[in-house]
C-alpha cells in the first residue's frame, strides 16, 4: 500500500490525523490507506480489571467494522471538503504491531497523538510511541491542538 497510511480507532485524535493526512493526500496526489485495527477480543478476567465492557456479537464482524471506518472517512471529507483516493482497511491484532506492519508498504504513517484509551491525560498514547519507535517509514503524530490542515504556503 504505497501512499500515506493513516492508523484510525475513531477517537477525535484519530479524526484530526485523518484530516491531516487527507488534506495531505490531495496536496502530494497520493492513495491514502485508512487502517483501523480490531483487538482481539479481550479474556473475560481481564473485563474485571479493566471495565471494559461487553460488545454486542455484532462487533467483532469486520464488515460492521469496515462499514463504519468508511462512514467516518465520509464524514471527515464532508468536514473538510477534500477528498483523496481512499482505501479502508480492517485488521484484527495489535494496533501498534499491525500498524509497523503495513508501514513496510507506505511512504508516510500518522496517526493522532492519543487514541481512545483511559489514559487521556498522556500527551503521547502507547500506539503513538511504539510506530516512532519502529515504524519502517517517517511517521507523523498530529498533535491533538493541531489544526486538520498541515503547514504550508500561507497557512503555517
Amino acid at each position: 500500500m504505497p501512499g500515506i497510511l493513516v492508523g484510525v480507532d475513531g477517537s477525535d485524535h484519530s479524526r484530526q490525523a485523518l484530516a491531516w493526512a487527507m488534506h495531505e493526500a490531495v496536496h502530494h496526489n497520493a492513495p491514502l490507506t485508512v487502517m483501523t485495527v480490531h483487538p482481539n477480543p479481550v479474556r473475560p478476567a481481564t473485563q474485571v480489571y479493566w471495565d471494559i465492557p461487553t460488545l454486542h456479537e455484532d462487533s467483532h464482524s469486520l464488515d460492521l467494522i469496515r462499514t463504519g471506518v468508511q462512514e467516518f472517512v465520509d464524514k471527515v471529507a464532508n468536514e473538510i471538503g477534500e477528498s483523496p483516493e481512499v482505501t479502508v482497511n480492517v485488521t484484527t491484532g495489535d494496533p501498534a504491531q499491525e500498524l509497523v506492519k503495513a508501514s513496510q508498504d507506505a511512504d508516510l504513517l500518522v496517526v493522532g497523538s492519543r487514541g481512545s484509551g483511559a489514559w487521556a491525560q498522556l500527551l503521547l498514547g502507547s500506539v503513538s510511541s511504539k510506530v516512532t519507535h519502529h515504524a519502517a517509514c517517517p511517521v507523523v503524530v498530529v498533535p491533538a491542538t493541531s489544526e486538520a490542515r498541515p503547514p504550508g504556503p500561507g497557512r503555517g
